[in-house]
């Protein structure tokens, strides 16, 4: 052992079992030990304590699907996701990142989202996993994104990609792997992954199952009753790539969600998924507003097309009306949409209402403040989605406590009023699965929001409480662990959780930030990235 080490004092493992000391020593746990093993240990003056008070002491959480790979360098969103729980993030999702390529697009067209990433771009996967090394208390991990690839190489095109554009994207996929990616993802209602065929998708995918990873995709269709096309083209794509694969946030009715995971599993598909404890969706705006050849547009040309009167004319007449049939809305659609997000300082006063709400303010039917919020935005909404019939904490409990399910908040922290899933997930699954619905022991909370992650991504060491194992590790007090942020007031933080280490450093302490910045870019284990014994 080092001359310096931490130990968590009195800590439990369950909340029925003796409480243990637990020593970390470097960024490694060294051992779990009884308290009457205390005194013949001996203190030693470089010591580090954390008094656990009887807390659990379990293996930091891995969002398996968030979009906060741009902001964890802000210490509010830092904040928000240490009170959680969360010690690793996965980003690169729904097929938009900002590697590989200079990261422009990214910026562009999931500015709403992501955000804008603050450091320097054109450095690949590579660059980016660098660049989160020692800047952040959080781990975070990315998927080369489909779409983004598919931009690099075609540009705005919406044809299909011919022989020698799809050798071109294969080796970006194929480079971003060697350089630690975990996985391939894509977002088939997002553009331009909605250009995106099978023989595409199944061509890039085929890299996974010759190199490792998983294919991660925003199914197409809207998901809901959709749900079935939407998987059976993931199918397909795992079945000819010959590679795992994961649905993000997989929304739909309990019983569809359970009978098509069989389905996959029947296929013989190493399949799995993640979802979030909440009824409502938030994506971008203009996703389905706006017709995807819009979409795909370079953002001030498509700007400067939604202020054109004959434009207008023409989405108002012959595209609006569709609208109604979008999978989770409706026809009351201009109800179910709130203002997460719009960049125009001139429309803050909307954060907050519904569409319909802030069209009746400023005078203007639904559709028209739509694009007047677009245009004066600059595209960069989002919006917090209602739908016609929300779950219930037990219909949700009922989906992620599913075998195959994972933790995954898809959180969006660009926003005055954002989702309340962002910083309230994670501190939401022990409450409901655990403590109120009864879906999931600890143990199986453990898997669910950490283990299975680790080991479908391949994030090395970690998701154990137990020697040898990378400690990133949270202290949960089973008796105030439970979210605050709500619909209505959706910055509030999570309780119950005030103590985290990451790589064996205090990271959160009595529920603040330490300054400490000891988190990294994570490669996935196996890659050529992952340098012999790093963590």
């Amino acid at each position: 052992m080092s001359d310096s080490r931490t130990v968590l004092r009195d800590v439990r493992l369950d909340p029925a079992a003796e409480p243990v000391d637990l020593v970390v020593d470097g960024e490694r746990i060294a051992a779990v030990r009884p308290r009457s093993d205390r005194e013949a240990s001996g203190p030693r003056s470089a010591e580090r304590t954390i008094a656990g008070e009887g807390r659990l002491v379990l293996p930091g959480f891995v969002d398996a699907h968030s979009h906060a790979d741009a902001r964890v360098f802000d210490p509010e969103v830092q904040l928000a996701l240490l009170r959680q729980g969360v010690t690793s993030v996965i980003g690169g999702q729904d097929g938009v990142g900002f590697a590989p390529g200079d990261g422009r697009y990214g910026s562009e067209y999931f500015a709403a989202i992501n955000g804008r990433h603050p450091g320097d771009a054109g450095g690949g996967v590579a660059g980016l996993l660098a660049g989160y090394d020692g800047r952040t208390p959080l781990n975070v991990g990315v998927l080369v994104p489909a779409g983004t690839v598919r931009h690099e190489v075609l540009g705005r095109s919406s044809a299909p990609a011919t022989a020698e554009e799809l050798a071109a994207m294969r080796a970006l996929v194929e480079g971003g792997l060697d350089e630690g990616a975990l996985g391939l993802s894509s977002g088939l209602d997002y553009v331009p992954g909605i250009f995106a065929d099978v023989d595409e998708l199944a061509g890039l995918a085929a890299a996974l199952g010759e190199r490792g990873g998983v294919y991660v995709s925003h199914l197409r269709g809207g998901y809901e009753a959709n749900s079935a096309a939407g998987i059976a083209e993931l199918a397909e794509i795992g079945r000819r790539a010959g590679a795992p694969v994961h649905v993000s946030h997989f929304h739909a009715e309990p019983a569809i969600v359970h009978g098509l995971m069989a389905e996959l599993a029947e296929a013989g598909l190493d399949a799995s998924f993640d979802a979030y404890p909440y009824g409502r969706g938030c994506s971008l705006l203009a996703m389905p507003l706006l017709p995807p050849e819009l979409g795909v547009r370079p953002a001030e040309e498509l700007v400067g097309l939604l202020a054109d009167e004959r434009v207008r004319a023409e989405l108002l007449r012959d595209w609006f009306p569709g609208i109604a049939d979008y999978p989770s809305l409706g026809p009351a659609w201009p109800e179910m949409l709130v203002f997460g997000h719009l960049a125009a300082p001139d429309l803050d006063w909307a954060h907050g209402l519904t569409l319909a709400e802030a069209a009746a303010r400023a005078g203007r039917s639904p559709a028209e403040f739509a694009l007047d919020a677009l245009v004066a935005s600059r595209l960069e909404v989002n919006v917090v989605m209602a739908v016609q019939r929300e779950r219930t904490a037990a219909e949700l409990a009922g989906i992620l406590g599913h075998p195959q399910a994972m933790g995954g908040s898809d959180g969006i922290f660009v926003g005055r009023h954002p989702h309340p899933r962002a910083r309230g997930s994670f501190a939401r699954y022990p409450r409901e699965l655990v403590l109120e619905h009864g879906v999931l022991d600890w143990s199986g909370l453990v898997a669910f929001a950490s283990t299975r992650a680790v080991e479908r991504f391949g994030l090395g060491r970690r998701g154990r409480v137990e020697a040898g194992a990378v400690a990133d590790l949270v202290l949960l007090d089973p008796a105030t662990v439970r979210d605050t942020a709500t619909y209505a007031a959706p910055l509030g933080l999570a309780e119950g959780i005030e103590d985290v280490l990451v790589a064996g450093v205090p990271v959160l302490a009595g529920g603040r930030l330490s300054g400490a910045t000891p988190g990294r870019g994570l490669r996935r284990a196996g890659s050529p990235a992952a340098a012999e014994g790093s963590r």
